[in-house]
């Protein structure tokens, strides 16, 4: 799988999470146990540090990059949905990146929020916890996430990446 050191960047990836062959991990990138990073994604530390949590997955597509003035940190227990683009942002534990949306630098995604599939975060901008964002650029719908389904979201991608590692194989 392409885990690639730059320079002195290293990833530091825990024994018990799961890095699909298809995905690429570069430079200062540490990944937490349980945690899952799907097909076609990219998670790029060459300038900046990125930080994922425990049973987070980042699925299909998504690009996670960094730059030395804002670190990408992504919580405990978060579902970063396919194609989305996290840069120099926070995702507080247990919240949820919709597909295809984009999260920019100094924003924070807080605690049981939800980015809606194709949404804007702008630079700097806060989504309180428990919140829906939605459009471009985001909205706040405050209370309006569904936090029961980050919860079957983040089991689900646990308990897939648990298959994927004992019964992966190529053909």
């Amino acid at each position: 799988m392409p885990i690639y050191a730059l320079g002195d960047r290293t990833p530091t990836i825990h024994a018990d999470a799961f890095i699909h062959p298809d995905a690429v991990v570069i430079g200062d990138v540490r990944i937490g146990a349980e945690s899952s990073v799907w097909p076609g994604a990219v998670l790029r530390g060459d300038y900046g540090t990125i930080i994922v949590g425990e049973r987070t997955s980042i699925q299909d597509g998504a690009v996670v990059h960094a730059v030395a003035e804002y670190p990408t940190v992504i919580g405990d227990d978060c579902v970063i949905g396919h194609l989305a683009h996290l840069e120099g942002c926070v995702i507080h534990d247990r919240a949820l990146v919709g597909s295809g949306s984009i999260v920019l630098h100094r924003a924070n995604v807080f605690s049981g929020a939800t980015v809606g599939a194709g949404a804007v975060v702008r630079n700097g901008m806060d989504v309180p916890p428990g919140a829906l964002a939605v459009g471009v650029p985001a909205l706040i719908k405050e209370g309006a996430s569904d936090e029961g389904a980050i919860t079957s979201g983040v089991a689900s991608y646990v308990d897939n990446a648990r298959r994927y590692k004992k019964d992966l194989r190529s053909l």
